[in-house]
């Protein structure tokens, strides 16, 4: 019988390619600190320090998923969609929601298909905070990313891409 001190270590899925230990090591390490990082708002912030107007973190957030969403026309930006991108219950989403709307960031209006289904859009305050903060974040990104070079920031960017939309698709 083995103890859990003793027991061998989980295995880690069989995949195409198999993936070296130490690579998912320094993988999970580097998702662990941003993860805290982000559980902390380092960076949310000093983009909510900035802006013309004072906004709530809150705020910030349903502002950031709803402009995420209008981006994609093909799915309708709504509370439920709110919930799924910040992660939360839709109750929760809903008060965030309700706030937003409060403060003037984000309009509640008829869907087009489903007339009992409202669907969210930024307001011109709502679009200012939002252009805002992604010129605060992109400005840290452009510090951070600083002497390396181009050909290094491009594979990058394009390899954190492909990263994230993985998390879409594959579950734990």
């Amino acid at each position: 019988m083995t103890t859990p001190a003793q027991a061998p270590p989980a295995r880690v899925r069989e995949t195409a390619s198999p993936v070296d230990e130490d690579v998912l090591t320094a993988i999970e390490t580097a998702m662990v600190r941003i993860r805290r990082r982000q559980s902390r708002r380092s960076l949310a912030r000093p983009v909510a320090e900035e802006m013309p107007e004072p906004i709530d973190l809150n705020t910030l957030a349903v502002i950031d998923a709803v402009d995420e969403g209008a981006a994609r026309p093909e799915q309708p930006v709504t509370v439920g969609f709110v919930a799924d991108r910040l992660a939360i219950d839709p109750s929760r989403a809903s008060r965030l929601v309700t706030a937003a709307v409060k403060s003037g960031h984000v309009l509640r209006v008829a869907s087009q298909e489903d007339g009992r289904r409202s669907c969210l859009e930024l307001t011109d305050t709502g679009r200012a905070a939002v252009s805002a903060a992604h010129h605060t974040r992109q400005q840290f990104y452009a510090r951070l990313l600083e002497g390396w070079p181009e050909e290094e920031q491009r594979e990058f960017a394009r390899l954190l891409d492909k990263f994230v939309h993985s998390l879409d698709t594959v579950r734990p």
